[in-house]
This record gives structure tokens, C-alpha cells and sequence, in this order.
């Protein structure tokens, strides 16, 4: 009986953790060339901007003094394709390159197709705003 309760414990917490891992969605990045290569890095959203913590300081300095003063923008562009959760933005077709921005429930998705590559992103924009609130805060710029 104790075994039963310590494993729904158990199954509970993973659940649990499992729900606010993924609770913003997952972003993916696919980028497959037709010489056999694939590489594909799929990662919780909710995990980046944590992973933000662990970046050593000097680097994110560095990063945020590129950055900075375009953060504002960036947390301001993903609210406004916030209120566009299906929309076209971009795509062009030119001999056998193609290129298509869209916003999906949620997601960024950028697509690059060429000859000898194939490129997919999808980015929740959940997640592009919270870290653009994690740098703002740490920005000196703003």
C-alpha cells in the first residue's frame, strides 16, 4: 500500500513538472540538408528563459550591449503578434529558394527551403517575450 502511494506521488510530481515545463510550448529548430546531415533541437519554451541564470555575466554584457536598446521593440513585437494568431507575413518564392514567415496558434514560424538545406523554426512568442523582459531587466541600456 505504501509503494502505491509513493509511486502516485511520484507519477503526481512528474505531471505536474511535466505541465509547467511545457507549459508554453516547445521551440523547435529543424534544419535538414539533402546530403544525409539533420539537425534537430527541440527544447521546452519555459527553459530558456531560465537558462538565461546560468549565462556568465560577461557574456551577457556583451550581448546586451548589441541588444539592448532593441529589446523594448522585441517585447512590444510580441505582444502586437500576439493579436495575430494566424497571419501571413512573409513569403517569396524565387526559382527553388522559399521563404515563409507566419505566426500558428502561438508560434513564430519561419520556414527556409533552398536547394541542399530545408531550415524550420518554430518559436513560441510566450516565450520571445519573457525573455525579452529577462534582458530588459538586466539591461543598463533601458
Amino acid at each position: 500500500m505504501i509503494l502505491a502511494k509513493l509511486a502516485l506521488g511520484f507519477c503526481g510530481t512528474v505531471a505536474v513538472a511535466g505541465a509547467y515545463t511545457f507549459h508554453e510550448g516547445v521551440m523547435r529548430v529543424d534544419e535538414d540538408h539533402y546530403d544525409g546531415r539533420h539537425v534537430h533541437v527541440w527544447v521546452p519554451a519555459a527553459i530558456v528563459p531560465m537558462a538565461l541564470h546560468v549565462v556568465p555575466s560577461r557574456r551577457l554584457e556583451h550581448a546586451l550591449e548589441h541588444a539592448g536598446p532593441w529589446l523594448p521593440t522585441l517585447r512590444e513585437l510580441t505582444k502586437e503578434l500576439k493579436r495575430y494568431p494566424e497571419a501571413e507575413f512573409v513569403e517569396v518564392q524565387d526559382g527553388h529558394q522559399h521563404v515563409h514567415i507566419r505566426t500558428h496558434q502561438g508560434k513564430l514560424l519561419i520556414d527556409v527551403t533552398e536547394p541542399g538545406e530545408t531550415v524550420h523554426v518554430a518559436c513560441p512568442l510566450a516565450m520571445m517575450e519573457d525573455i525579452a523582459r529577462e534582458l530588459e531587466a538586466k539591461s543598463p541600456a533601458v
